[in-house]
């Protein structure tokens, strides 16, 4: 048997060009679409919006199974040279799969039409790592769906998409709200808005202790180097503090995020939670 050779070799290539300026912003809006790099990516991509793969010989063989799951949901498949992979990928050691996806934003109009019960707010946040580290918490915890502010970075950037692992396929996000629209918005959707914030009168502990977490709730986050504005935290119904019990000066983002969340979903599927009431609906 001859060896599969790759049928895209040249990084000059009309069809590698245009998937490599997807890496900039400005053309990611133009065209909707969006890189997702990796074998995790690609996989949850298949069945959401996924429209195109660039594959190494090798990487093609390895994950078979993902590349028929893009063949069999319309995605075209691509062989191509280590050099075009290495020339699309925005990382430094490709793992030999870059798929190309349409944009997966919802309506923010259609989040509050579903009535959700857990939701992270991003309002100013500008690191993608750390918007896609949210994402992946929010996921996690259970949220209902994701919201980035209209000052906050580009969901589509590499990096978030990368940092998501997965998780921007799994549930919905808006972009571009401004926050004071975004709260309003929940508010009227029956959604208590917390603010976290490290100067926050109100302890996590303290609201866990309460039982004033069991309802629909939004945590709003702010930027990482100054965090939420007192325009933005007088907004809310409340701006909370993660208690620090030991020495350290602060939390990061991330993990003060994935704290906040778990305290909410936690508090939610407690008895007399808003989960657990709707589950006995």
């Amino acid at each position: 048997m001859s060896p599969v050779t790759p049928e895209l070799i040249s990084p000059r290539s009309p069809r590698v060009s245009a998937a490599r300026r997807l890496a900039k912003r400005n053309f990611r809006g133009k065209e909707r679409l969006f890189l997702a790099e990796g074998p995790q990516a690609v996989r949850e991509a298949a069945g959401h919006g996924l429209v195109e793969l660039f594959a190494t010989v090798e990487a093609a063989e390895r994950y078979a199974d993902i590349v028929g799951e893009a063949r069999a949901v319309g995605a075209r498949v691509h062989l191509a040279s280590e050099d075009v992979i290495a020339d699309i990928s925005t990382t430094v050691t490709p793992q030999g799969l870059v798929g190309i996806c349409r944009f997966l934003d919802t309506p923010f109009e259609e989040i509050l039409a579903a009535r959700p019960r857990l939701v992270a707010v991003l309002a100013n946040v500008r690191d993608p790592g750390n918007a896609g580290t949210v994402l992946r918490c929010a996921d996690a915890a259970g949220a209902e769906a994701v919201v980035l502010t209209d000052a906050s970075v580009d969901l589509y950037n590499p990096k978030a998409v990368r940092a998501s692992v997965g998780s921007l396929f799994h549930l919905p996000v808006a972009v571009g709200v401004p926050v004071e629209d975004a709260v309003e918005g929940l508010r009227r959707a029956g959604v208590r808005i917390l603010a976290a914030d490290g100067a926050g009168t109100d302890d996590l502990d303290a609201e866990l202790d309460r039982g004033t977490m069991g309802g629909p709730t939004a945590w709003v986050f702010g930027n990482e180097a100054w965090g939420l504005p007192e325009e933005t935290r007088a907004l809310a119904d409340a701006v909370v503090r993660v208690p620090i019990h030991g020495k350290a000066e602060s939390l990061n983002l991330a993990t003060a995020a994935a704290v906040c969340l778990y305290a909410s979903a936690r508090a939610q599927r407690a008895p007399g939670g808003c989960r657990s009431v709707t589950d006995n609906q």
